[in-house]
């Protein structure tokens, strides 16, 4: 007989694995369910069931309801068999309950009836829990039936299988194979959205945990059914670190589901620590989510705790997870169990006992204050006891919440070296700490007051440390003593953070300990793919000299200088915001992109030009109309051609408001510098306008703000677009490609650096090593700083002036001293032994560091190369339109932190006069017209004259109140003075007509000819 490939071999499978037999095999025996579940019952598995059991109204399987009771609780049964109705009371009480609570309700607080209490699942024993609890679990009934007629009204109506505890629907399954040309995706969830009856007990919102579609391959779930509008998840493994599960072995790819996740012990420890309903008890239910784990967040969290109780105390988890995993679900998960971590055995590492937990307290690290209250939630739907959460922001809060008996503490990472120090202090204790990174900096100022704490470096408007440098510096600042456990979250590792928190392989690399790749939330609709359309701006300049002679400069620094000035210009960022609000107005916010809700997000390079760009951007959308508002970020205040400003003065309300005023339809533009550009969740952004240099980490997490799926708004990857004035494709894809699949590190750092380093500086004499050695000494017993300034100062006015170093020397010796110390910050804390020389030569060159001063020979005369040039015009040219950008589906290694001593290298610049350099500069960044800028100039004249001498011009345009028409008039007169004009400016013509980007630079630069001209008149 050949194999049977149907759903019913399916159903078959599942039966068999989970009870030990079939229907099929019991019918072929000539016997009836109800006898086999007595007579094949295996201890630890499933009774088999069957479908005349099932009451729909109730949504019970009765007869193994009413066996649970019977034989577990026959005492309080027995307080109601006083009346003829016992049984009705019961189910209508439980009716009732399920009804306005949901079936998790009962499932973990149990059923009260009049003067009895029903306990409806028997909990999974802990280690330290007593035999009767023990013994209680093993008396649960798991049962699962097939094909379930589950509505009265139509008895053809099956469910393909459901899974009970105690009676009680915990699971439905619609099965599919796809050997018969049917699969779960499409035909699985289509069955349960249009051909099933969801008035039915059975399938309303929380009577029963969740629902899956199941075929061969794939495995999907939600947990609300609701007609066509059901929104189903992808329930799979994943595959070669994308969607789907791979090859099993030993039969179906979703067998995972039946052989694991389907076990008794493996299903209740879901019901009692994984399932939740958001919200309180006292909302309607059907307001209410119901939160079922995915799979990767329930085999991380699983793994984590089976890990923790094997190895012990004092252990790193690095988890790489992308945006999209659902983080938070995961850390909150993961804190409430490992409260609850129990060691294997006695012996291991910070374990007191089999009987005691291995940890006193988790401490979650994080900036989100969402994650604080789903903490709250978590706690409240699991724990008998409520009040064990706490907020702690100094090594003090920490001591007394753990004296008043709190199990989860959160703090931020801005308090995080305080806590650190509270932890090393309190030795005796056994700390479990959850670092969310990903999500580390909404502020700007963030960085500025952690360098602060951590010795005083200040903060600079471009580089910013991120949250991952946050806290391996924090962890440096004492060295762990064995008493904790780091479990650190990121979308995307750096490789210190690989090398601190990474699990080392047998090969010397690192890699996460758990991974959810960036190319499987793409490919299971998590998040959306940003680079899908991605459009690449280069500028073009045309710079005059305004002065007569020729000075030289140093070319390369010249050419930056230079490149730096023009796009700071006002002009520069004019023409830009043009391209920009032409792009928004016309493709996004008149094609109601997001069902007319889109929003869009300018990323600028510095807070001065992110001020001249809001500055600019509403001149626009005044001259429009002001169809709609946009927002500014950034901290602190900023001093621009002499007017100082704040986020707050510029947008008209506190800092604080700033994210709740952007979700509003009012505002749709977010115009930011380093600010929001980590951690910021709006779902509505669907546009990006980059003009910033973007890079490695950085680059995947500010675009990464345009992933969120919005499925409310209709949000499409086609809806995603991305303008980026600054950065090549190729430099795009080199940032991207490191963590789209997982990411692990080659090789250690090379610490023996560090001895090459300390080498050189002690070689220059700026200090002796006993001033070094009585700093220290000063520094650790806590000393007045008035006692340290000496000792540095000293060093600071030998290196200044007494040793009369070059200026290039000067350079190289600080250069190598910033290496030293951030090389040795990051690798202190997991270096296998201690080097004294290197810690005490650490404090002290990070007080002398910032007293060194070291001046560009250069910078005066690059200063006054800015005084001698000017803008004469700024061009754009597209250089790459839409381009999907493909990342690389191999796994990536990052190298470790370059083990070379750096310097400077003085001298031997190429110089050259200042018309040669702004020759060069014109030749690479302009090359679209080959007209001289006084050709250029006369060109523009002559075309902004012909329009404004078109019969139309005064009525349409010049007196046209109706901002929108006037410019129209003003593209079709322009169109048409440029046709007549075609045969004298044939190369003007064309480059209108095949380039629709130097059309629009062209037209508003007439444009703005013709408006100064009346402006200047008037």
């Amino acid at each position: 007989m050949p194999s049977q490939t149907n759903e019913q071999a399916l159903e078959a499978a599942i039966e068999k694995t989970l009870t030990g037999i079939t229907l099929e095999e019991i019918k072929a025996a000539g016997g009836s369910v109800q006898e086999a579940a007595e007579t094949y019952h295996t201890p630890g598995k499933f009774l088999i069931g069957s479908a005349q059991d099932f009451d729909p109204k109730y949504a019970l399987d009765t007869r193994y309801f009413w066996h649970f009771l019977e034989s577990t609780q026959e005492e309080e049964l027995n307080k109601l068999k006083r009346a003829s109705d016992w049984q009705l009371k019961i189910l209508e009480r439980f009716d009732r309950m399920v009804k306005k609570y949901g079936l998790l309700r009962v499932l973990r607080k149990g059923l009260e009836v009049e003067d009895a209490h029903f306990s409806l699942l028997y909990q999974l024993p802990l280690a330290s829990s007593g035999k009767s609890i023990q013994e209680n679990f093993k008396k649960n009934c798991f049962s699962v039936t097939r094909q379930v007629r589950y509505n009265p009204e139509n008895l053809r109506e099956e469910i393909d299988m459901v899974v009970f505890i105690n009676g009680l629907p915990i699971a439905t399954l619609e099965l599919k194979n796809h050997w018969t040309g049917q699969n779960a995706l499409t035909h699985g969830i289509k069955q349960y959205k249009f051909d099933r009856d969801i008035r039915q007990p059975l399938l309303n919102f929380g009577r029963c945990l969740v629902h899956f579609a199941v075929d061969t391959e794939e495995v999907y779930m939600t947990t609300k059914l609701n007609g066509a509008s059901t929104f189903f998840l992808p329930f799979n493994k994943g595959n070669n670190n994308g969607k789907g599960n791979p090859v099993n072995p030993f039969g179906h790819k979703t067998a995972y589901l039946w052989e694991d996740v389907f076990q008794p012990k493996s299903l209740v420890n879901i019901i009692q620590h994984f399932v939740r309903f958001d919200g309180k008890s006292t909302d309607k239910l059907a307001t209410r989510t119901l939160f079922f784990p995915r799979y990767h967040q329930l085999d991380v969290v699983r793994k984590l705790i089976d890990d923790v109780s094997r190895r012990g105390v004092g252990k790193t988890y690095l988890i790489q997870h992308s945006a999209g995993s659902g983080k938070s679900n995961s850390i909150t998960w993961a804190a409430y169990q490992l409260i609850e971590a129990y060691p294997e055995h006695p012996q291991l590492p910070g374990a007191r006992g089999m009987e005691y937990p291995l940890f006193d307290s988790v401490i979650v690290v994080t900036d989100r204050r969402i994650l604080d209250k789903q903490l709250r939630d978590n706690i409240r739907e699991f724990s008998e006891v409520k009040n064990i959460l706490a907020p702690a922001y100094s090594s003090q809060d920490l001591k007394n919440s753990l004296e008043q008996g709190k199990k989860v503490i959160v703090t931020t990472i801005q308090k995080f070296p305080f806590i650190i120090d509270g932890i090393a202090d309190l030795s005796d204790k056994r700390f479990a700490v959850i670092i969310d990174e990903a999500h580390s900096s909404q502020g700007g100022s963030n960085a500025g007051k952690m360098n602060q704490a951590m010795g005083g470096m200040t903060e600079t408007d471009e580089d910013e440390e991120d949250g991952q440098d946050k806290i391996l510096k924090a962890m440096k600042a004492r060295k762990m003593k064995g008493n904790a456990s780091y479990f650190a979250f990121t979308a995307t590792p750096k490789n210190t953070t690989l090398e601190r928190f990474g699990t080392k392989q047998e090969d010397g690399t690192f890699k996460p300990f758990h991974l959810y790749s960036m190319k499987q939330a793409i490919e299971e609709g998590f998040i959306l793919d940003i680079l899908a359309n991605y459009t690449t701006y280069k500028s073009y300049y045309e710079i005059e000299r305004s002065i007569e002679d020729n000075p030289l400069f140093d070319t390369a620094k010249a050419q930056k200088k230079l490149k730096a000035f023009v796009e700071k210009d006002k002009r520069t960022i004019a023409t830009k915001a043009e391209v920009m609000m032409d792009h928004f107005i016309t493709h996004v916010v008149k094609k109601k992109k997001l069902k007319g809700k889109a929003k869009a997000m300018v990323v600028t390079q510095s807070i001065e030009s992110a001020i001249r760009y809001y500055q600019a951007i509403n001149s626009i959308l005044d001259s429009k109309g002001n169809p709609f508002k946009i927002i500014i970020a950034f901290s602190g205040k900023k001093a621009v051609d002499g007017v100082e400003y704040t986020e707050a003065d510029l947008n008209g309300f506190a800092d604080s408001e700033t994210k709740d005023h952007f979700d509003t339809d009012d505002y749709r533009m977010l115009v930011v510098a380093n600010k929001y550009l980590t951690g910021f969740d709006q779902p509505k952004l669907s546009t990006m306008y980059v003009d910033k240099k973007l890079q490695g980490v950085l680059a995947v997490q500010a675009l990464s703000r345009l992933n969120r799926s919005a499925g409310k708004y209709g949000k499409k990857t086609e809806d995603l677009f991305v303008l980026d004035f600054f950065n090549k494709v190729e430099e795009i894809k080199e940032a991207f490609d490191p963590f789209y699949t997982a990411t692990s590190l080659n090789s250690a750092t090379d610490i023996n650096v560090l001895h090459d380093l300390k080498e050189h500086l002690d070689e220059v004499g700026v200090y002796e090593w006993s001033e070094i050695e009585e700093f220290v000494e000063l520094y650790f017993d806590g000393v007045d700083a008035q006692q340290l300034s000496p000792l540095v100062a000293v060093a600071a006015q030998r290196f200044n002036n007494d040793l009369d170093l070059e200026d290039t020397a000067k350079a190289d010796f600080k250069i190598k001293a910033k290496q030293f110390v951030k090389i040795y910050g990051q690798m202190a804390a997991i270096m296998p032994y201690e080097m004294l020389v290197w810690e005490k030569l650490f404090w002290f060159l990070k007080f002398l560091i910032p007293m060194l001063i070291v001046k560009d020979p250069d910078i005066d005369l690059i200063d006054e190369l800015l005084e001698a040039v000017d803008l004469s015009s700024y061009g754009l040219e597209r250089t790459k339109l839409n381009e999907t950008i493909g990342l690389d589906d191999a796994d990536s290694e990052l190298d470790p932190q370059k083990a070379t001593p750096r310097g400077a290298h003085g001298g031997g610049g190429e110089e050259d006069e200042l018309e040669e350099i702004i020759r060069t500069f014109n030749e690479r960044w302009f090359h679209g017209w080959e007209a001289t800028p006084e050709e250029q100039k006369v060109k523009l004249l002559t075309v902004s004259s012909r329009v404004q001498q078109h019969p139309d011009f005064e009525e349409k345009y010049l007196n046209n109140p109706d901002t929108q028409n006037k410019e129209l008039a003003l593209h079709k007169m322009f169109k048409e003075v440029l046709n007549r004009q075609r045969k004298q400016e044939m190369e003007l013509y064309r480059l209108s007509a095949k380039d629709e980007s130097f059309y629009q630079a062209f037209f508003d630069t007439m444009k703005r000819m013709i408006d100064q001209g009346r402006y200047n008149a008037s």
